[in-house]
């Protein structure tokens, strides 16, 4: 096991690193006390090799192996990608790819919804993980050779489950499968911060533009303040009191100190001073700066019994595709094609996921595949 903690040392893997085809990577990071993920290690695998590199090292400049993050030739294979993306587009301000996500690929597999690590590896390689270094503190040095093995193994089962999962989706005609869902995390808006678009976060409680405008301002306010002191967004204010300060929109601080939720001596910080006026402010260009929330389409009565019918077709479809029913539809786009049938807006009945499902689906809705047991066992037959 190789622990890089010297800019040499770094300088040299990833030259090599850089003619490889593909590179394993796992984050270890803290996140409890900041608004940004704190990395603490780096678990690196080639076909060739593999390290652990502290970036908390004295000196330390991970400018070379952001790089091999950035290059459209090497992929990057990683489990659950999406929070070591966030961390190195928070580093870098940029989305590593090309990406092959193995939870992903696992779920065009047949491996169920959301598989974690642990249950992969164990069902691909017929090993079992030693879970005891799952809650260390990543940030403390010196880290002890268990802890660096579990670390180690984060990449090293990623290298050796890789290849056969591309072949075997690759024989199953499923690449086009996944990419399409992998494309979805690179997406650069997942990833960004931006305190305008903060009280998208929220569940909506008012549709008026007063209350709309006011919670729009006093959560980018919130969002700023995080950010600006890099703490978590509950150490500012809590949700609860974001919501309450937009119902009752306190004009001064003195007003503020009896909102429900608000920290007691708050209203005589000066924070809280710049947040009244954010919100005044707010609250006075109203039919301007208040969101325009998304038009919700109603739903038509008693769909429920189609909903589950639809469900039902849905799984025997992926039992027999051998694919997790999530990654072909979600019970949100089950309900939209119960309801509106071919005019549903939903991925479901796009691409791949309508050959495999949304084609029967529309025919089970017009009654010409019918649903039956035949002991305790469903079968769908054409009416």
């Amino acid at each position: 096991m190789k622990m890089i903690s010297t800019q040499g040392a770094l300088d040299e893997f990833c030259k090599a690193a850089g003619s490889r085809p593909f590179l394993c990577v796992d984050t270890e990071f803290m996140r409890e006390t900041t608004f940004y993920s704190q990395l603490c290690l780096i678990q690196a695998a080639t076909d060739e090799t593999e390290v652990i590199i502290d970036p908390l090292a004295d000196d330390i400049d991970l400018t070379p192996f952001l790089a091999l993050m950035n290059d459209p030739k090497i992929t990057k294979v990683m489990h659950a990608a999406r929070q070591d993306l966030e961390i190195f587009y928070h580093i870098n301000q940029k989305v590593p790819a090309p990406l092959f996500d193995t939870q992903i690929a696992a779920m065009a597999l047949g491996f169920g919804e959301s598989v974690g690590y642990s249950s992969l590896v164990k069902g691909r390689l017929g090993v079992t993980l030693d879970k005891g270094a799952r809650f260390t503190d990543w940030s403390r040095r010196p880290l002890s050779e268990k802890q660096l093995s579990y670390a180690m193994g984060d990449v090293t089962h990623l290298r050796d489950m890789y290849p056969a999962m591309v072949e075997e989706l690759d024989e199953r005609g499923r690449i086009p499968w996944v990419s399409e869902e992998m494309e979805l995390l690179l997406a650069e808006d997942l990833y960004k911060n931006d305190p305008e678009k903060a009280w998208e976060r929220l569940k909506i409680r008012n549709s008026r533009k007063p209350y709309l405008a006011a919670l729009k301002a006093v959560t980018a306010w919130r969002e700023e303040k995080a950010i600006d002191r890099n703490v978590p967004r509950r150490r500012v204010l809590k949700d609860d009191a974001l919501h309450a300060i937009a119902l009752q929109r306190p004009k001064t601080v003195s007003a503020l100190a009896k909102v429900r939720g608000v920290p007691s001596g708050f209203e005589r910080s000066e924070t809280a001073k710049t947040m009244i006026t954010a919100v005044n402010k707010a609250i006075e260009n109203a039919d301007r700066y208040a969101p325009t929330l998304p038009r919700v389409k109603h739903m038509p009565p008693n769909i429920g019994p189609a909903s589950e019918m639809l469900k039902t077709l849905l799984r025997l479809r992926t039992e027999y595709e051998d694919i997790a029913p999530r990654l072909v539809a979600s019970n949100k786009e089950i309900d939209m094609i119960a309801a509106f049938g071919e005019k549903a807006d939903v991925r479901a009945l796009t691409g791949w996921r309508r050959e495999v499902f949304g084609e029967d689906a529309l025919k089970l809705l017009k009654g010409e595949i019918v649903l039956k047991l035949e002991g305790r066992k469903v079968i769908a037959i054409m009416s």
